[in-house]
């Protein structure tokens, strides 16, 4: 057995419960879709009205594929290159030359562990601050599919309740692909359409919702 967080929309806030299902080990994609329909069995015995989705290139829905962050671009440039580089930290950064190496150079990266405490993310001139937690991620994410997605494509979202990452783990990162998608999910709810957020009224959403 193993436990995942699921997201989904409860009184126009993003919020997680964890659940527990079956888990098939192994690295094959079959393997991985089998936890996937395990997971979301478990979301419907919960609620039978649950219409839960995959976020993940091993999502099952071709929808949950191309919302994958391996899948989606930013202004030409990796969802993870754009994370990594944007990294402010008390003793140096942002790197902006990890815009251009592989996403995994990027994240490995030796400046980004010995260059003091993170203070911030710095994207384009605009300085992110790290509360509310995953703000900055969550920007870059709806940006790209915003640049990434057909309008209908998005609009699609709103049919879906839950949205699950089935390799995040909430005790090794706080990011997840997962979460920016219910986030989008009350963004259809509120305006109908992904709306041009400043930054800061951007923020002042998260922190709201």
């Amino acid at each position: 057995m193993a436990e995942r967080p699921v997201f989904s929309i409860c009184d126009s806030k993003v919020v997680s419960k964890m659940y527990s299902f079956e888990w098939f080990p192994g690295f094959a994609v079959s393997q991985k879709q089998k936890s996937i329909d395990s997971l979301h069995k478990a979301v419907k015995e919960a609620d039978a009205q649950a219409n839960p989705l995959e976020i993940s290139s091993k999502s099952a829905n071709p929808l949950g594929v191309k919302l994958s962050a391996f899948n989606l671009c930013l202004n030409n440039h990796t969802l993870e290159n754009i994370f990594q580089s944007a990294k402010l930290f008390e003793n140096g950064g942002p790197y902006l030359d990890l815009l251009e190496v592989p996403p995994r150079e990027a994240k490995r990266d030796e400046r980004l562990h010995n260059s003091g405490q993170l203070k911030a993310f710095c994207y384009q001139g605009a300085v992110f601050p790290l509360t509310p937690q995953t703000v900055f991620y969550d920007y870059i994410y709806i940006q790209a599919v915003k640049q990434s997605l057909a309008e209908q494509e998005v609009r699609a979202l709103a049919y879906f309740t839950h949205f699950t990452d089935i390799e995040f783990n909430p005790k090794k990162s706080i990011n997840t692909q997962a979460r920016s998608v219910a986030l989008i999910r009350q963004l259809l709810a509120d305006y109908g359409e992904l709306p041009d957020l400043s930054k800061n009224e951007f923020i002042r959403y998260h922190e709201a919702h």
